[in-house]
This record gives structure tokens, C-alpha cells and sequence, in this order.
């Protein structure tokens, strides 16, 4: 019997470097502490897991170059008892990695990305027969160069990649980077026919369906629903979830609609943002994984991205599932 949860996807080493204030073009902005980290959806999600619940099987599947960056992640994901076998290392290209710069003041983020192998990383790289998971989860689309490419058949690679995974009777999930593009709809969409569960964000949401879920700056229940149904029919099987800063909402197949408000964090609590939604995705993905009901889903996914914000990188704030529970209790609205 098939147990665990499957992580496919960027394998990233953040460099997470707080600032002064964000310069305009030939200014001079200062830094003032450098971290190193994991990044990346495979390599956070997997790791917040296994911290949520150390019982859970997880295992890894992506791509490193031959280099420092490509052992560190290694070894970060060995340290955390995560199968590491599908990882492949490329000699031929360098390990990805991120420069994060987040102000200190704000703590808004901007993104400076190397795509390295997670750019090489593709269908053929994937053992399918060897996966021992029940759930196989990718992200992020958009930012998997091979992935992203066109198919005849399915439309894309993800695509492809998603339905193997349900032919061969996975529980199939995926989340999308954010970025300013119009590649959404047809990188995205094609994807949707061949995923059991979608976990992403607002705006991501937003540029999929190309439809605002804010009205006056603050969300809209009604157009976050709207959305999520936009996202069910285009073919996505048992329920859309999306996380915002304020709340968080979840479409199920039978049109069950559940919003849920984040945590009311204390002022100072937040030290980065780093992460946060591949936190919030991991809660979810657990509580699914364990059948919670959807608003629990909701509930320790808004935990989970609690403890990323206690810390400045990716995985260093994330407890196990007992402290969530707690760290709930404490703020919840």
C-alpha cells in the first residue's frame, strides 16, 4: 500500500538578504544580515512536512548541478529524513538559486532567480514506477522551463506529468510562482484537467481566470468563489484552494465554499515572509493527506505559514503538528 506524500519540483538555495530600502535604478541600498537556505517548492514543502509530522513518509523528486549549492540541498533534505533517491545531479549545469531581498521596514520581497537545473529538470527525469507516495504534488509551474513547454498531446509537459501520475493512481496537486506575465492561462490551464487538488495564491488565481478577486484592495468573497469555480471547471477534480495575507478560501467538488481568516498575529511577530505559502501549502497538503475536513485544512495551513513568518528563511520557523494547533488556539480570530 501506497503511503506518503511526493514532492516534484524547484530545488532552490535562497540567499536571504534583508535591506535598508529597495534602490531605484544606480542607487545604493544597504544589506544587513545574508542567510542561506533551502528554497523552492520541493525542497520547502517536503521539509516543512516532515517537520509538521516526522512519521510522514516524503520523498523528493528534482534536479541539482555537481556543485556547493547542489550538496547543501542534499543534504538539507537527507538531514530531514527525506527520500532523496529521485533527485538527479546534473554536472552540465549549476544548481538554482534565488537572491531574496526583503526590506527591513515592510519586509516586502523581491526576487533575483538563477534557473540552473531546475530549467534541465523534466518528464524523463521522473521514475514514476519507482514512486512509493500516494500523493504526488509539483510546483511550481511557470518556473519549470521543461514543464512548461508545449505538448501535443496533453498541451504541456505538466500536464503530462499530472496525468501519469493519476494513471498510475497518485493524488495529484500543484502550485504556481507568481510572476507579471501573460503566460498563465496557457501554461497553467492545461494542467487543471489532470489535478485532484490546486493550492495557490490570489494572484495567481487572478492571472489564471484573468478576473480580480479584490474589490476596493480587500478581498471579495463572492469573486473568490467565482474564481474557484472558474478553476473547478476547467477541470480540477476534488477542490481549489487559495491563500491570501488576510484569509484563505477552499471550493470542494460537491460546491461546499469555506473562507477562512488568517491567524491575528501579534505586531513584531513577523520577521519574513519567505516561504510562507509553501508553508501554507504543506499544512494543507497534510490535512488532506490525513482527510481533515476542508476548513481544518484551511485552519493548519494558515498554522503552518504562522511559524514560516516567525523566522527570516523558508523552513527555519516551521514546528511539528501539535505546536501548530497551539499557535492557533493562540490567535485565531
Amino acid at each position: 500500500m501506497r503511503e506518503g506524500i511526493a514532492i516534484a519540483g524547484n530545488l532552490i538555495v535562497d540567499y536571504v538578504k534583508e535591506i535598508d530600502v529597495y534602490p531605484s535604478e544606480g542607487m545604493l541600498s544597504n544589506i544587513s544580515t545574508v542567510e542561506m537556505s533551502v528554497g523552492g517548492c520541493a525542497a520547502n514543502t517536503s521539509i516543512d512536512l516532515r517537520i509538521i509530522d516526522g512519521s510522514l513518509p516524503v520523498e523528493v523528486l528534482g534536479m541539482v548541478g555537481d556543485d556547493a549549492n547542489g550538496l547543501y540541498i542534499t543534504d538539507m533534505l537527507t538531514r530531514h529524513g527525506i527520500d532523496i533517491r529521485g533527485v538527479r545531479v546534473n554536472s552540465g549545469t549549476m544548481t538554482s538559486f534565488t537572491d531574496v531581498m526583503t526590506v527591513s521596514d515592510s519586509k516586502a520581497r523581491t526576487f533575483f532567480h538563477a534557473r540552473g537545473a531546475n530549467a534541465v529538470f523534466g518528464f524523463e527525469d521522473i521514475d514514476f514506477d519507482s514512486i512509493r507516495s500516494r500523493f504526488f504534488h509539483i510546483g511550481y509551474a511557470l518556473l519549470l522551463d521543461s514543464f512548461d513547454a508545449p505538448d501535443p498531446e496533453y498541451g504541456t509537459v505538466m500536464a503530462k506529468t499530472l496525468a501519469h501520475a493519476q494513471q498510475r493512481g497518485l493524488v495529484t496537486s500543484m502550485d504556481v510562482v507568481s510572476e507579471s506575465s501573460d503566460r498563465f492561462t496557457a501554461v497553467v490551464t492545461p494542467s487543471l484537467e489532470y489535478c485532484d487538488n490546486l493550492i495557490i495564491n490570489e494572484v495567481e488565481a487572478s492571472m489564471i481566470c484573468r478576473a480580480p478577486v479584490r474589490r476596493g484592495g480587500a478581498l471579495d468573497k463572492g469573486a473568490l468563489k467565482e474564481v474557484c469555480s472558474k478553476l473547478m471547471d476547467a477541470g480540477v477534480k476534488q477542490r481549489v484552494v487559495i491563500h491570501a495575507p488576510e484569509a484563505a478560501c477552499a471550493l470542494e467538488k460537491d460546491g461546499g465554499f469555506v473562507y477562512v481568516p488568517s491567524l491575528k498575529l501579534p505586531a513584531g511577530y513577523i520577521k519574513g515572509t519567505v516561504g510562507a505559502g509553501d508553508a501554507f501549502c504543506a499544512g494543507v497538503l497534510y490535512s488532506i493527506y490525513k482527510d481533515y475536513s476542508i476548513e481544518d485544512a484551511l485552519i493548519i495551513g494558515a498554522g503552518a505559514a504562522a511559524c514560516s513568518l516567525a523566522e527570516l528563511n523558508a523552513v527555519d520557523g516551521m514546528r511539528d503538528i501539535e505546536y501548530i494547533r497551539g499557535l492557533i488556539e493562540r490567535y485565531r480570530a
